[in-house]
C-alpha cells in the first residue's frame, strides 16, 4: 500500500502558488445547487478523520493506490474532478502529483486550501466545473480523476465526455462511483444512512447511482478506452477498504485516451 503521508518524488515540492481563477456560475451549468449547498454544510468537517468525511479518510489509501498502479502519478499533471475539501487531491500530491483540484462548492474550497497550511504540499484548487474547463484546459491533463462525484450531477455523461477533452491524448481518466440495483440501495442508503450513520441521512440519490454498463458506455462514446473495473469494498467496523471482486456497490474504472 502507498504511504500516502511519506512516499515524495521531485514532481511536488512546496513554491509559489499560482493565481487562484474563479469561473462564474452560469445557469445551464451541469450542477445540482441542492448538492453544492449540501457539501458546503459539511464544509467544516472535511479534515475531521472521525466526523462525516470519516469513510472518504478510509478509502482513500486505496483509491490512490489504484490510480498510481494504473497511471503513475508521480511528475504527472492531475485534475481532481469534484475534490471538495481535499482528501484525494493531498494525497495524490503527496506521492508527487501535480495537482489542480476543481469543485462549484466556494466552502470545502476553503477547507482545501485552508489545510495546505497544515500539510505544506502545492496544489492548485479552482472554483470550476469539468464542462468549464474545457474552454481554457483542454488536453492539458496527464491524469483526470473524477471520483464519487458522478453521481451528484444532473448529467453525468457531460462529465465524461468533459473529462475526455481535458486528459491529454494517451493519458489516463479514472471515475468511482456507485452501482444502481436493490443491493446498493440497501447498503450505500438503508444501512450506510439510516441504520450505521456512517454519512449523513441524503448524501445518495439512489436514481443517480450508476451501472457499470452505462459508464463505459458513455467512455466509449467520449472515444476513450475502458481498460479495468474494480469492485471497491469498504469494511465500515474494522474501518478497512480492499479492491477486487463484484462490483455490486462501490467501483472504479480506469480508462485511456488513446493518443491517435
Amino acid at each position: 500500500m502507498i504511504n500516502i503521508r511519506h512516499r515524495y518524488c521531485s514532481g511536488n515540492r512546496k513554491k509559489t502558488r499560482r493565481p487562484i481563477k474563479i469561473f462564474p456560475m452560469k445557469q445551464n451549468e451541469n450542477v445540482d445547487t441542492s448538492e453544492i449547498f449540501k457539501f458546503e454544510s459539511q464544509s467544516h468537517d472535511w479534515w475531521n478523520r472521525k466526523g462525516d468525511f470519516k469513510p472518504l479518510h478510509d478509502i482513500n489509501p486505496v483509491r490512490v493506490r489504484y490510480i498510481d498502479e494504473h497511471a503513475g502519478l508521480c511528475g504527472k499533471s492531475v485534475l481532481d474532478i469534484g475534490c471538495g475539501g481535499g482528501i484525494l487531491s493531498e494525497a495524490m500530491a503527496a506521492v508527487g502529483a501535480v495537482v489542480t483540484g476543481i469543485d462549484r462548492g466556494e466552502a470545502p474550497l476553503n477547507a482545501a486550501r485552508h489545510h495546505l497550511l497544515e500539510s505544506n504540499l502545492q496544489i492548485n484548487y479552482l472554483k470550476a466545473t469539468a464542462e468549464s474547463m474545457t474552454a481554457t484546459h483542454a488536453s492539458r491533463f496527464d491524469v483526470v480523476t473524477c471520483l464519487e462525484m458522478l453521481e451528484h450531477v444532473p448529467d453525468p455523461r457531460s462529465v465524461v465526455n468533459a473529462c475526455k477533452a481535458l486528459v491529454k491524448p494517451g493519458g489516463d481518466v479514472i471515475f468511482a462511483t456507485l452501482n444502481r440495483n436493490p443491493k446498493s440501495f440497501l447498503l450505500a442508503i438503508v444501512g450506510a444512512e439510516y441504520l450505521m450513520r456512517l454519512i449523513p441521512i441524503g448524501t445518495h440519490t439512489y436514481s443517480r447511482f450508476i451501472k457499470p454498463a452505462e459508464i463505459s458506455l458513455w467512455v466509449r462514446q467520449a472515444g476513450m478506452i475502458v481498460k479495468d473495473i474494480s469492485g471497491m469494498h469498504y469494511n465500515p467496523v474494522f474501518r478497512t477498504c480492499s479492491l477486487g471482486g463484484n462490483l455490486h456497490i462501490n467501483y472504479l474504472v480506469y480508462a485511456n485516451r488513446p493518443k491517435g
